[in-house]
Parts: structure tokens; sequence; C-alpha cells
């Protein structure tokens, strides 16, 4: 029997740690602690010493996501206490307590613990905003439980908790208001994410560009959202030849799948607030400029910007954001066949200008360019598109950051604010005309390849081309929206990368 997706409530309760009820109850603790601090003395009294004992023995550092297991005495009604380390108490950081809910989250669950109690907050004092707060250990401990395990058969012997439920805990009414007005928004944001790597984990052989646009009316349907799906034949009409070139060699044909949130009383035609575009090949084989065979199994992880559209649309439905937003999500498969595009080969594009096709790995760029000028046509107040785009930005940034290139500063300033508090950090590279000079062709206006010197500058540069003059972001997504390496507060898989990000920045504006 298959295992049912595993389920994650997070309630509050105004309470002193010492009386919760649960099976594991969650404290952070910062690095270096030595004494009791004076807020946990009643707790530990009643626990039998056993957190001012492990404190003793210096077994415990308190260093970020370090966790520790410690059992009562039996006179607490709950029978575990977790400390999680949250490192310096200098360097706290709303993403301290998101990753230390996560690692509570995930040891409850290999633990067996079915209700987790969690009082990360106690000890941080008027650092951080108490909203904000009960908003991100909301986030880390939903994101942090789900786990993708929709192919393995359900086990008699493991622990893992399919329907864990949470308590945020606190004995002040007022923190217990501001936790819990975090605590909501906290949810949507969350499940917005775990919404979009829920179909980002799915194999090819199951979301190619027709079941993906069944799925986006699937949640158009379910969160309230238009919905629109251009097939190959309306493209063909529209001249969308960027998107039907690179979808051209599968059997599986491209979609253009358009979503929209309108929260607004105004005119149903004003001119959207912010268009999100999202690149989606639902494998990338690299067509005729074939990848190598090693790890191509990750290239189902090529279609996670257009995931992150459908997460991103929905979590704008939840949120009613008074605004209206759109969602475009370029769908194709890049598989080589007798009818796929070659190398040579000059495609004129949606916008006009031609581009010439040095490699067809390079596919991203392209259902981009059709999908950009389309979205800029709609005069938007703001673009942001993402996209596993490039290996050149894996190389330049590793998996810790995400790049982000755009045309507009106010708009690229906010897109780092709203990282900076999604705790999905960016860093700002150049994607000027000396980038976009380099993408010239003699053949044609572009071509989609220029060489490895600043690969990711490049590609963007080809991407803003087709923007015109409307204020533009790319995030280029390549490192950071998928990995193979489980970590304390995640598990391996898809991740959701930008969609927390993106939704923070459309509350922001």
């Amino acid at each position: 029997m298959a295992r049912q997706p595993k389920k994650t409530t997070v309630t509050m309760e105004k309470i002193p740690p010492e009386k919760i009820r649960a099976d594991i109850l969650a404290l952070g603790l910062f690095k270096d602690t030595k004494r009791l601090p004076t807020e946990l003395a009643a707790l530990d009294k009643a626990a039998g010493q056993v957190i001012s004992n492990l404190l003793k023995l210096g077994d415990f550092t308190g260093a970020a996501n370090q966790a520790a297991v410690l059992y009562s005495n039996g006179s607490l009604a709950c029978r575990r206490i977790l400390l999680v380390g949250l490192g310096d108490k200098k360097s706290l950081q709303l993403d301290t307590l998101r990753q230390a809910a996560g690692v509570a989250a995930r040891t409850a669950d290999q633990l067996g613990a079915a209700r987790l109690a969690m009082a990360l907050q106690t000890l941080i004092g008027e650092k951080l905003d108490l909203e904000l707060v009960g908003q991100a250990v909301t986030e880390g401990a939903i994101s942090g439980h789900y786990d993708f395990q929709d192919y393995l058969p359900a086990s008699k012997d493991s622990k893992e908790v399919q329907n864990l439920r949470i308590s945020l805990i606190d004995s002040k009414a007022a923190a217990v208001r501001k936790l819990n007005a975090g605590r909501k928004t906290g949810i949507i944001l969350s499940e917005a994410q775990n919404r979009t790597r829920m179909i980002d984990n799915k194999p090819g052989n199951e979301i190619n560009p027709p079941s993906l646009a069944r799925q986006a009316q699937k949640l158009a349907r379910q969160f309230g959202l238009k919905c629109k799906i251009f097939d190959d034949k309306q493209l063909a009409r529209m001249k969308m030849n960027a998107i039907l070139a690179v979808g051209g060699g599968s059997a599986s044909k491209p979609r253009l799948i358009m979503l929209e949130h309108n929260g607004r009383r105004s005119a149903k035609d004003s001119a959207p607030d912010a268009i999100i575009v999202g690149k989606a090949i639902t494998f990338d084989t690299g067509g005729i400029s074939i990848k190598p065979s090693a790890n191509m199994e990750t290239m189902k992880y090529d279609k996670s910007g257009g995931c992150n559209v459908l997460g991103i649309l929905t979590g704008a439905a939840q949120l009613k954001l008074a605004k209206r937003i759109i969602g475009l999500i370029p769908a194709a498969e890049n598989m080589p066949s007798h009818t796929s595009y070659r190398p040579g080969d000059i495609i004129r594009t949606y916008s006009g200008k031609t581009v010439e096709v040095q490699n067809t790995d390079a596919e991203g760029r392209m259902i981009l360019c059709d999908a950009l000028h389309y979205a800029a046509k709609m005069k938007p107040k703001a673009i942001v598109d993402m996209a596993t785009l490039t290996g050149a930005c894996v190389i330049a940034l590793g998996e810790h950051n995400a790049g982000l290139f755009s045309n507009n500063d106010p708009l690229r300033k906010a897109i780092e604010k709203a990282a900076q508090a999604s705790g999905e950090p960016v860093w700002h590279l150049p994607s000027d005309e000396k980038y976009l000079e380099q993408m010239k062709s003699k053949m044609a206006d572009l071509k989609n390849v220029s060489g490895r010197e600043g690969g990711a500058c490049t590609a963007a540069a080809f991407l803003g081309a087709f923007v015109d003059d409307t204020p533009w972001a790319h995030i280029d997504i390549a490192a950071v929206a998928d990995t193979d390496k489980p970590k304390p507060s995640r598990a391996p898989g898809a991740t959701g990368f930008a969609v927390r990000l993106v939704l923070e920045y459309l509350r922001s504006v």
C-alpha cells in the first residue's frame, strides 16, 4: 500500500512549558550557554534538572541546528524535551528559528512523536518581532516535516509520523497574540511551498506539459483562480515559435499555462501589479545537444520555476492579496527525435526577434523569451521570472544563493528585502549591455549561447532583451531548486526555493 502524504497542523496555546501535554517539547538554546537561563528554571526543576545537568556536562554546545533529546523523570506531562541550538545570540535571525523549527519537526518525526510543542522563542527577548517569529517557526516546522515518499510502500516498522500536530506555546497573552498572527501567515506560505515541492518531485513520466496544465486547472478550481491553457495549435497561431521549437521533439506537446488572481475591486482589464513567470521543462534531455547520462534523472527538476508559479498564485489567493497577479508557465519537454529543433536552426520568436540555436540544451531561455514578451505586452508594473537556467550560476554561487538579475533598482531592492525576510538568499549579478553584446549572432538578432564566460549573466541579458522597458527581475534557481543532501531541517528533493521569497515580495509592494 502506498504511503499517504504527510500532514502537519500548527495551533497556538497560552500555557507555560512545564504544563504542556505533548510527546516532545522543543526549546531553543544559544551557543555556549553555561548556566541554566532563568526562563527555564521552573521547567528544569519539574523535569528533575535534566537541562541544567546537560549544560554542566558541556555535551550540548548550542551550535545552530544541534539537537539533544532529554527525558524527564515522569513529573512532566511532556515525555521528552528537545533542545535545539540557535547559534550565537548576536547573530540571531528569523531564519535561525525557521531552521530550528524544521529540526524539531524532523526529530519528532524520527522519534514517532505525533504531538510536538514548540517554545523556541523563550530566550530571544525583544530582538525579533514575535509576529515574524510565529511566521518563521511555522514555516520551518511545516516545511521540515514534508518528505516526498509518494512511491514508497507504507512500512509497519517505521516510526515516521503521518499526521504531526504542533502547538506553538507561550505563557504571556501579548506574545500569544503576536505569535498566532504570524502562525496564520506562516501556514499559508509554507503550504504553498510544499504544494510546489509535491508537483516538482514527481517524475517526467507523470508530469509532462499537458498533465502540468491539468494540475494548474485543478489548483485554479480549488483556490478560486482563473486559468487559461494555450495548447500547441493555439501557440502556433500566436507565433510562440520558441516554445514550439523546444517542445517539438516530444510526443507530449508544449503548453503555455496562465493563472490569474485578481484581488482588486477595480476594472478587470487594469494592468497587472505583477506577472510571475516560471520555466517548466518537465524533463530535459538536452535535445539534440544531449546531456551526459550521469545525473540526468535530476532533470525532472527543470520544471521548478513553473511549479513555483503554481505555489505562488495559490498562496496569493489564500493571502487574499488586493492585487492583480498573473502567473505564466511555458511548459515543454526537451527530447531528441526526428522532429526536434536543431543546432543551426533560426527561430523567429513571439517578439519578432530571431534567435540562432547553437545549443538545444539552452532551451530554458528559449521558452522564457516567448513568455516574457507576452507578459511585457500586458504592461504590468513588474515581471519576476524564476528558472533553473544555468550551470554557470551553480558554479558562481554554489548551493547557498540564487542569482538575481534586474533592469530596475527599486525592484531589485524589493526582491533582496523579501529574500532576507524569507530566508531564501539571492546575490545580485550584472546583465547589462556588455553581456547582451556577447549574445549577438552573425546569422540572427541573437544566439542562444555565448560560451562559458559569464554564462549566467549572458543568459539573463538574453532574457532581458524580451521585456522591453518593463521593470523585470530574473532569479536563477539552478543551484537551489533541489538537493540530494538531507539537512537537519529539510528532506532531500525539491526545495520550492523562491515561493516564499516571491510571496513576501508580493505582500510588500
